[in-house]
């Protein structure tokens, strides 16, 4: 399927070129599967209230059986640059895109999940050439887009799970270890929020600095006296543990019975992934995901082909079971920059963010949800860039 390795030169593992390049044989029986669904009913009226909606699932679905082209997807995702490097007893994937530009800075981009480097595609070229998009090329950014361990092209069937703590340390091995990079900037949002945010505690020397989408630590306010935001905030974390945190709890608990129905079953697997692009992302008012079929369509292959969405779980095992480990005093020393879209899980105002983090700049965005390189590639670039301007030396 995946065509790809490494070379070990001098003592020293180098990566090897990688090529996406799907059997037929799984497309084959990808189609047998969808042409056998299974549906089940819907509770009358009820719509995305209690889940995936039925007639939204059924149209997605037949669009997947007889419109979508992965092919030309996959011809598309091989126009990035990868290559594949053994570290940490996987052989993780990446993207690796050169700036154009007079003194490029290397940017290390973490995805999360259910994303993948796709997340990716629209937002690279902005930040590797921005002279192509009306900006300046000294703002060139080099790119490294890991597959997360677990995720899709780093993943193969039995290997290590790698907890928080570990994936920072295989980040850190990537940058310097194998691309030489003595230091870097990084973005992420969603578990790439959380793997910057231990890099940036673990090796802050590394860093120039970090530039996020969601905040992965946020102080406490005053339960006597909090401010206007601080008790929205408040309201937002309660709501989302009470209506929208059942797939972090079973993720994190019992990953194994529930791979066994999205592993067997595309189906499945998308109504469990695309409920998430539906719930998460700024609507606009609109009822369905704000993110083209196809964009989902082709994240979700990325997991189908793979059979990597058990071990991608593994995040919410490890953040449930103290693999996190955040210290009451511990406070990011690197300068941070944040990117507040309207419509993410939950957002700390500034007032808890400056607890944990040393904010240099922070930006309220005016559109956009959690899939912010998807849904607003354009507003982010200008932000990560802008954020990174004064720290280039």
């Amino acid at each position: 399927m995946p065509v790809g390795g490494a070379s070990k030169t001098g003592g020293r593992i180098r990566p090897l070129p990688f090529r996406l390049d799907v059997p037929e044989a799984v497309l084959d029986d990808l189609r047998a599967r969808l042409d056998r669904v299974r549906w089940p009913d819907e509770a009358p009226g009820t719509g995305w209230s209690r889940g995936t909606d039925l007639a939204y699932l059924r149209r997605l679905v037949e669009h997947w059986r007889t419109g979508y082209d992965w092919r030309e997807h996959e011809r598309r995702f091989n126009r990035l640059s990868q290559f594949t490097v053994p570290i940490g007893g996987i052989d993780l994937h990446a993207v690796h895109e050169p700036g154009a530009g007079p003194d490029p800075l290397p940017l290390l981009l973490v995805h999360g999940w259910p994303g993948s480097v796709w997340e990716f595609h629209d937002l690279i070229p902005r930040l590797t050439d921005p002279a192509a998009f009306g900006g300046d090329p000294a703002d060139a950014c080099t790119v490294v887009a890991p597959s997360l361990p677990g995720y899709a092209l780093s993943f193969r069937p039995g290997q290590p799970r790698l907890g928080i703590t570990e994936t920072a340390g295989v980040l850190a091995t990537l940058m310097t270890g194998v691309l030489g990079h003595r230091r870097f900037a990084a973005q992420g949002g969603d578990w790439g929020a959380y793997m910057v945010t231990r890099l940036a505690l673990d090796r802050p020397e590394l860093l120039c600095g970090i530039h996020l989408n969601l905040l992965a630590m946020a102080g406490t306010p005053d339960p006597a006296a909090p401010t206007p935001e601080e008790a929205r905030h408040l309201d937002e974390v309660q709501h989302w543990q009470r209506e929208e945190r059942a797939y972090f709890s079973i993720q994190g608990t019992k990953p194994q019975t529930l791979a066994y129905g999205l592993t067997d079953s595309p189906v499945g697997l998308l109504a469990w992934i695309v409920e998430k692009f539906r719930t998460w992302t700024d609507r606009g008012g609109g009822d369905e995901p704000a993110i083209h079929p196809d964009v989902i369509l082709t994240n979700v292959m990325l997991y189908w082909v793979t059979g990597a969405i058990n071990s991608s779980f593994w995040p919410y095992v490890d953040r449930l079971h103290g693999g996190w480990r955040i210290g009451a005093d511990d406070r990011v020393r690197v300068p941070t920059g944040y990117a507040a879209f309207p419509r993410e899980i939950t957002r700390p105002p500034r007032s808890l963010a400056e607890q944990r983090y040393d904010i240099v700049h922070w930006t309220e965005m005016e559109r956009g949800g959690h899939f912010a390189a998807l849904e607003q590639p354009e507003a982010l670039a200008a932000d990560i860039l802008a954020f990174l301007r004064p720290l280039r030396r």
